[in-house]
């Protein structure tokens, strides 16, 4: 629990935050023209489609975050 609680404070700290994002945006967006790419270009992105597009960048944050943690952590 204890790491937990760890892990999360880490979500915003400002030690692995900017790594993180950079990582979400350039993983996410491709992620996301090879998902919903042809929806978006087509004007075809409904409701299910943008929240999908949404996780299509926290999961690659969660991940480097993670990354960034367990790193620390062995340290």
């Amino acid at each position: 629990m204890k790491s937990l609680r760890q892990f999360t404070r880490c979500l915003i700290h400002p030690e692995f935050t900017p790594t993180a994002i950079k990582v979400a945006l350039v993983v996410g967006s491709v992620l996301f023209m090879i998902n919903h790419g042809s929806a978006f270009l087509s004007g075809q992105m409904n409701r299910q489609r943008w929240l999908a597009a949404g996780l299509t960048y926290i999961v690659p944050y969660l991940v480097n975050i993670h990354g960034q943690y367990a790193s620390k952590i062995r340290r």
